[in-house]
């Protein structure tokens, strides 16, 4: 946070965006100490959030849910979905002066908070590849990674990817919490565009 008020909220290389949005990230991002917070699977927006979608839960489904779902994060390192959170912009790609790659920098802390969750559960990454830079995932033992296959053979990308990758984590919410194995859920998972590959870490 105080990096971040050093460098006036960040720039346009920084931040990703430009103009009316720039200026609204520049904003939150200089006072984020003190300012409202959301839970976590509320702050965060998007493709994958949109289809993941978890305001149409039950609320024992979200309950459970929001208990499970753990999101790596360029302000705070790791967060729970029910954790607070500020509203801010930044990417887990960028550099700051004063601390350098964000991905390295949490790496450490990132990665001892996932073996706390690993003693109780088993780790399922379905991060982006730049997230995935603040793991060390050679210390998590038993991690499985699901990979959409774009059943074309084409690049996996875009908007249709992110929609699928939110409509697979919400299947494996309610497939494993009726029993299912991850292979198996990842098995049953349909989708005109993509099917998922299982890989063990």
């Amino acid at each position: 946070m105080k990096a971040l008020k050093k460098v006036r909220g960040g720039d346009a290389a920084l931040l990703g965006v430009k103009g009316e949005h720039l200026e609204r990230a520049r904003r939150v991002n200089t006072s984020l100490i003190g300012s409202p917070s959301l839970p976590a699977w509320q702050r965060y927006t998007g493709v994958v959030w949109d289809h993941l979608d978890l305001e149409s839960l039950s609320a024992a489904e979200r309950k459970r849910a929001v208990s499970s779902i753990a999101i790596v994060s360029a302000l705070t390192g790791l967060v729970m979905a029910s954790d607070p959170l500020p509203d801010y912009r930044l990417k887990m790609g960028a550099r700051l002066d004063s601390i350098g790659s964000l991905a390295t920098w949490w790496r450490p802390e990132v990665t001892s908070a996932l073996l706390q969750v690993s003693r109780r559960r088993t780790i399922i990454d379905l991060l982006p590849q730049e997230h995935r830079g603040a793991v060390e995932w050679e210390k998590l033992d038993g991690a499985i990674r699901l990979e959409l296959i774009a059943k074309s053979g084409g690049k996996v990308g875009g908007h249709n990817a992110k929609a699928a990758k939110g409509l697979l984590a919400r299947y494996l919410l309610s497939a494993m919490s009726g029993g299912a194995t991850v292979a198996k859920a990842a098995g049953s998972f349909k989708n005109a565009e993509y099917s998922v590959r299982v890989v063990a870490l």
